[in-house]
């Protein structure tokens, strides 16, 4: 099933100068979208347009932190401003700690955790999804993890935010019922971001996805192909 063209379509990408941000932002600007490329460095993003050689028009820096409501708001008005309505938001801001068992976690590290994986979800949510309900058609994708619902030990606040994440991705997802707008998760185990799998191929990353990997499902869940799939957890994992 090849994906349907993106042509014109707005794509908002919080996280968009990460690894799978770049690769996402890539594959969405070969298929005609334009883009939002959202974070918190103004002089990355730019680069990042650079790179990819966007043309004036084709995108629009949205440049706040969207873990607090106020800059998921600014951030997304700036696009919108620029572009249109979003139509695609694909939030891929990441972060991990972890590696302390859940009596030694401090507050402070559950805090950062729920801001970037959670309240930045939330926040961006909140931001976009009303005027995609309102036009009939929007995609939201996160990228999780399969130990949020099958943890391991010492997963800090790591795990317990991404837990809080997919419950608030999935819960959407009922919410968006028959709207024309749908909400899924990618469920990742490691992003290849430098390529092991094919340079060094091992047992240990068998089964990581690479930036490309995930922007292409990304890409076929913004279709009007998967307008059907909604509130799914779609494991990129099973080599």
């Amino acid at each position: 099933m090849q994906p349907a063209p993106l042509v014109g379509r707005v794509v908002a990408i919080p996280g968009a100068t990460g690894a799978a941000g770049r690769a996402t932002a890539a594959a969405f600007a070969a298929a005609g979208a334009r883009l939002g490329l959202i974070g918190t460095d103004a002089d990355r993003l730019a680069a990042l347009a650079s790179e990819l050689a966007l043309d004036e028009g084709a995108w629009a820096p949205g440049v706040a932190d969207v873990c607090t409501a106020d800059g998921a708001r600014e951030a997304m008005d700036a696009v919108t401003a620029a572009l249109g309505p979003v139509d695609v938001l694909l939030y891929l801001v990441g972060g991990w700690n972890g590696g302390s068992p859940a009596t030694e976690v401090g507050a402070v590290d559950f805090e950062a955790m729920l801001h970037q994986h959670l309240y930045g979800t939330l926040h961006a949510v909140q931001a976009v999804v009303p005027d995609m309900v309102e036009r009939g058609w929007g995609r939201v994708m996160v990228i999780s993890t399969p130990l949020a619902s099958e943890p391991g030990p010492r997963g800090g606040g790591y795990l317990a935010a991404k837990a809080a994440q997919e419950a608030l991705v999935r819960t959407l997802a009922r919410d968006l019922a028959g709207s024309g707008v749908t909400a899924n998760i990618l469920l990742v185990r490691t992003i290849d971001a430098k390529h092991e799998r094919t340079s060094a191929p091992s047992p240990r990353n068998a089964s990581w996805s690479t930036p490309e990997e995930i922007a292409q499902v990304m890409l076929l869940l913004a279709s009007d192909a998967a307008g059907a799939i909604n509130g799914a957890r779609i494991p990129l994992y099973g080599r």
